[in-house]
């Protein structure tokens, strides 16, 4: 056979695609380790800074000497300051400019002003607050590695998507055949695809009748017969008959390529963790800026009675320096003040609870990949699942053998499970399955042959079998067609059991909604979370399925760019959305909604294009899901008022300038541990089990 290698350009979007997959990959990769390296650098530096600060607070000196301490710390706090928080500096400065504040503007202020007054304490009295500085930026660049190495989703998914689709394809050139890169395949060309090779791009069939499992874009595990002008996607399986598949789609016109656009632009939509921390921060900031400048303006007013309430306070606070000048207490006041307004702990608030809440999740099976699905799934309005995989086991079991010929039960399956011996149709496999769970043995089938669009004979016992659907019998009684009937409308597939001419039995066979899917359902409805079923599968099994779980709401017959809309809809209509799948088809619809959550059991794919991945497969672990998140932002609003009310009581002592390094670090250090604690304390929340 010939392979032709050579390329066009213009042809097929796979490797343009694959190399914006790369250059954002590679852009979050080189933010996440620079957010480390500035991370490492902070430390480096700070933490000999904290030990030789911390031989000060226990023996009250300052080895080896008073200016070598204070010329040390200076040198120290260099790198932290200039180098590893330069971003931090950029972005205050930025956001000066645009008139708004930040954390980064509280963490750059507070820094800077510390770090230029321990340079005036090598030739003034002044206090010196450079470990202080030190501390502020190495507790932020902390916060901030942590923030972003969570919220920083690589494009795996979208790697994965790509490796999907065949890699090469056989085309018919002058009746002959020939294999060709897949970019090299163009509109109208002939393809040719034999069992079990995927179908390279979107086409309809020109020959050939087939069986075409199309679970990567509808999530059924059911494969779909196909026959001349008909339909197929790229990267589904053809799993029977030799096809020819004219191509209708290339490049970024290909289903494949559609979810793969989906995906990136659903990626790039989410809300940051932070938002809440920068919206108290918004008033925080120039409350301090304003609180800071009034200092310094009463100190310069009004001097006499200020340092008079010093001289008093000198007997009871032995740090008070009243020997120093109007202005130098002035500036010491001030600085205390910005100091004070931005402690370790506000660096600390939120990665603190987000490191313990997702290390609880892990215990409980449930990985969270996203800081912002903790802010937002606290305030889900409704709950989005997928059928299949998701609700049910997504694997076809067997759940009736009816008796309509006085036959037993058992003999029924064996004969139809003996039948269907190295049958590779997923219902043949569920017979055999079902009859290997229960122990029976089984006669190779002899004179096997498949029957098209009905089902399959063999001799049995050398009794003719037939296993498959209603037209293998036209002349079914009224029982038979009632049982029929019933199975049917429990969205069960059907299949006759024949011997000798005479249907002895039905096999009714479904993929069956999961154990706990009721529960889940319930727990959600207690919570005043609605919830809606989303699924590729026909309206009658949807609502079958629907009905045993509980969910009212059920929107059937969607492919993946459907349930798209459909996640946009429902964002209209009813607020904030979380979806639960498993499958390739849910990567677009998790990513559209507000907080995606895969099934752990299900593709590589749901899992990456997901905020949180239920490990076990346990849909109650949604409603855990649920619970941890309100406890986490609960946790990190608190750690935050407690980081804030350090403030509020310790912002008044510095304005009168009682404010000594040693209470700043003293507040830092019990803020800190505060902070901490109370986030250890989600460990024993009572979390749904």
């Amino acid at each position: 056979m010939e392979k032709i290698t050579s390329h066009h350009s213009g042809m097929h979007c796979a490797s343009c695609t694959t190399t914006i997959t790369e250059t954002s990959k590679q852009q979050v990769n080189i933010e996440t380790l620079s957010a480390r390296r500035r991370l490492i650098l902070s430390w480096l530096f700070t933490l000999p800074i904290m030990l030789w600060m911390l031989l000060n607070m226990l023996f009250n000196t300052t080895w080896p000497t008073h200016f070598s301490y204070k010329l040390g710390m200076i040198i120290l706090a260099i790198p932290v300051i200039l180098i590893a928080g330069y971003p931090t500096l950029k972005s205050a400065l930025r956001s000066v400019l645009h008139l708004s504040a930040n954390m980064d503007v509280l963490i750059a202020l507070g820094a800077l002003i510390a770090y230029l007054t321990s340079i005036a304490s090598l030739f003034t009295p002044m206090a010196n607050y450079a470990g202080i500085a030190a501390m502020i930026m190495a507790f932020n660049l902390t916060g901030k590695y942590i923030e972003e190495k969570a919220q920083g989703r690589t494009s795996q998914a979208l790697e994965k998507l790509l490796a999907l689709g065949a890699k090469t394809a056989r085309i018919l050139v002058d009746h002959q055949e020939k294999e060709v890169e897949l970019n090299q395949v163009k509109i109208g060309d002939i393809m040719l695809i034999r069992p079990g090779e995927k179908i390279p791009t979107d086409g309809v069939i020109v020959q050939g009748k087939s069986s075409i499992d199309e679970s990567l874009a509808t999530g059924e595990s059911m494969p779909i017969t196909k026959t001349i002008d008909d339909k197929v996607i790229g990267a589904t399986i053809n799993q029977q008959g030799l096809l020819q598949v004219k191509a209708t789609k290339i490049g970024q016109g290909t289903f494949l390529s559609q979810v793969i656009k989906m995906v990136e632009e659903c990626q790039s939509t989410k809300v940051p963790i932070q938002a809440f921390a920068d919206k108290v921060t918004n008033y925080f900031v120039p409350a301090v800026l304003i609180i800071a400048a009034l200092t310094l303006l009463g100190w310069l007013l009004f001097p006499k009675p200020l340092h008079q309430m010093l001289v008093y306070a000198e007997t009871w606070m032995p740090w008070v320096n009243p020997q120093l000048s109007y202005i130098s207490l002035a500036i010491v006041a001030t600085v205390a003040v910005l100091v004070i307004a931005c402690p370790c702990a506000l660096g600390l608030a939120t990665p603190t609870a987000l490191m313990v809440g997702t290390g609880i999740g892990a215990e409980n099976g449930i990985l969270i990949r996203s800081g912002s699905a903790i802010q937002t799934i606290k305030e889900i309005h409704t709950v989005v699942f997928d059928k299949t995989g998701t609700l049910t086991t997504g694997k076809l079991e067997v759940t009736d053998v009816i008796n309509v010929a006085n036959h037993e039960t058992t003999e029924i399956l064996r004969l139809a499970a003996s039948t269907e011996i190295g049958s590779e149709h997923p219902l043949g496999k569920a017979i055999v399955r079902a009859a290997q769970n229960k122990n029976i043995t089984l006669t190779p089938p002899q004179q096997f042959t498949a029957i098209i669009s009905k089902g399959v004979k063999a001799s049995i016992d050398n009794k003719e079998i037939l296993i498959g659907n209603k037209k293998l019998d036209p002349q079914l009684n009224t029982n038979v067609m009632q049982q029929i009937q019933r199975l049917e409308d429990e969205a069960k597939t059907v299949i006759l059991v024949i011997a000798e001419k005479q249907t002895i039995g039905v096999i009714g066979l479904a993929d069956t909604v999961k154990k706990e899917a009721k529960e889940t359902i319930a727990q959600l409805s207690n919570m005043g979370i609605q919830t809606v079923m989303l699924t590729g599968d026909n309206e009658q099994t949807a609502q079958a399925i629907a009905k045993q779980a509980g969910i009212n709401k059920v929107l059937a017959e969607l492919l993946p760019a459907q349930k798209v809309t459909a996640i946009q809809k429902l964002q209209k209509n009813e607020g904030l959305i979380a979806m639960v799948g498993d499958g390739i088809n849910d990567a677009p619809a998790l990513t559209q909604a507000d907080v995606g959550i895969a099934i752990g059991t299900g593709t590589d794919i749901a899992i990456e294009a997901s905020d949180i991945t239920l490990v076990r497969g346990d849909l109650l672990a949604v409603v855990t899901a649920i619970q941890l998140s309100r406890a986490i932002f609960r946790t990190i609003k608190q750690n935050l008022y407690w980081a804030y009310g350090y403030n509020v009581l310790a912002i008044p002592i510095a304005c009168l300038g009682l404010l000594h390094p040693l209470i700043a670090e003293i507040a830092m250090a019990i803020s800190s541990i505060s902070v901490i604690t109370n986030a250890n304390l989600l460990r024993r929340h009572p979390f749904h089990k």
